[in-house]
């Protein structure tokens, strides 16, 4: 039987995970691919740091470069993460003409183009299955099983962490400081937790989601990011009377754009949204992750299991290998490219053109008029109030008014929201959500 040499970079928890995976099923993993796999070496910082699963001690070495400059071993596998010395590895292995396999998606984000040309070049191929939504097979859909179709929206749970600390305020009433710290005393959120809580691992998974549904690499600066600081115990209260759940979703859609003459594009952005609580997504809880894809052939499909972990991620790349040595069997040709641009005049559509409905709530005095100089602001921007809440028994010298906005451009929102803001019956901040209505 053929066999395939693998070397792998980062032996930690997803690492170990990976070797442990192979040592368990590597035998049905032959059978099914006609292919032997086997590690010869694998890079770690040291050879007693604490992992989940031990690793042969005769297959370690501390220097990255055994594994790329080794001659016997066909498929490097990157699980060291950033975007500094990572770089550098997978580049030295496309150079030598070896498949690399990553799970790094701020990697794929940041330097996909430059990858993906160092791979050309070189005759290798790149896999990142696991960059996206852990071991949920999503980018070998998009790209392979759904390549029939176009996209016209994607909806991602994409981070499990804040996934996790969002499903605990909505179901035990909590807030969100005390739910973060707890989440980061069991290990669910990293310390400091701002790579997660602010949508940037996050924005960096949509980013990849969107290049290839849509055909053109998306520029990572250029996705509106919000995390979910901003969501409190009240507002995930008011938006479960209203009949919705707060999640923090990665959106890919065509663009919806308040006029005429604006150029199409794509609405690519992560921000925390209320969604009806009767759709599939809104059940999905605690660190699942799941992502909703419409396609025009297809039509609306869900994706839903682990995002991260030493075992999912472990899957994706195993998947990965799989591939990666299937290529090798058949000659070495790759047979899918890692991407594709097919759609070179794509744009990502700036937030400001984009129409959205809202749920808004101020914190105003308690006075009759208050409603009215609201919706003046409102009216005279021509935008439409749908519902008012005003709820009763709240004390103290300001009260919360909550407003669900119909269909308005954001800059438009944005600008009134300005205003109101300087009115002197307003107290604070107004805090202000999309709603996705997932139609």
């Amino acid at each position: 039987m053929h066999q395939v040499n693998l070397g792998m970079i980062g032996g930690g928890t997803v690492g170990s995970g990976v070797f442990h995976h192979l040592q368990q099923n590597g035998d049905l993993m032959a059978a099914r691919l006609g292919v032997k796999l086997a590690f010869r070496k694998i890079a770690v910082k040291a050879f007693e740091e604490p992992r989940p699963y031990p690793i042969t001690r005769s297959l370690m070495t501390t220097d990255w470069q055994e594994v790329v400059n080794d001659p016997q071993i066909h498929v490097v596998i990157e699980l060291v993460g950033g975007t500094g010395i990572a770089k550098t590895m997978v580049l030295a292995a496309l150079a030598q003409g070896k498949t690399v396999v990553t799970a790094n998606k701020a990697l794929i984000s940041a330097c996909g183009p430059e990858l993906f040309a160092a791979a050309k070049k070189s005759g290798a191929n790149l896999y990142f299955e696991a960059s996206v939504c852990g071991g949920i097979p999503i980018i070998k859909s998009l790209r392979e099983g759904f390549v029939a179709n176009q996209f016209s929206a994607i909806y991602g749970i994409v981070n499990g962490t804040c996934n996790y600390i969002l499903t605990r305020m909505k179901l035990e009433g909590a807030d969100f400081g005390a739910v973060l710290a707890d989440a980061q005393k069991h290990g669910y959120a990293e310390t400091p937790p701002d790579l997660d809580i602010d949508g940037h691992d996050a924005q960096h998974k949509t980013g990849i989601l969107a290049s290839l549904a849509h055909g053109f690499w998306v520029d990572h600066h250029q996705i509106h990011t919000e995390g979910i600081r901003s969501v409190s115990k009240i507002d995930m209260q008011f938006a479960q009377q209203l009949g919705y759940t707060i999640k923090l979703l990665g959106i890919v859609k065509q663009s919806k754009v308040q006029s005429p003459k604006s150029k199409a594009g794509v609405q690519v952005s992560v921000y925390p949204a209320l969604i009806p609580s009767a759709h599939v997504l809104a059940s999905v809880n605690g660190v699942f992750n799941a992502c909703f894809v419409r396609g025009d052939v297809v039509g609306d499909t869900l994706f839903y299991g682990r995002g991260a972990g030493k075992d999912a991620t472990a899957s994706a790349v195993l998947s990965d290998v799989a591939d990666a040595a299937l290529d090798l069997k058949n000659g070495g040709k790759a047979r899918v490219q890692p991407f594709v641009a097919h759609a070179k005049a794509g744009r990502v559509v700036a937030l400001d053109e984009i129409i959205s409905q809202y749920y808004v709530r101020f914190d105003v005095v308690d006075k009759p008029g208050v409603l009215a100089k609201i919706a003046a602001i409102f009216g005279a921007a021509k935008i439409g109030i749908s519902s008012v809440i005003q709820p009763e028994g709240h004390e103290g010298e300001s009260v919360p008014l909550i407003l669900m906005i119909h269909d308005a451009p954001n800059a438009a929102m944005r600008k009134a929201l300005a205003k109101i803001a300087k009115l002197p019956v307003v107290k604070g901040k107004p805090v202000m959500f999309r709603v996705e209505s997932l139609q």
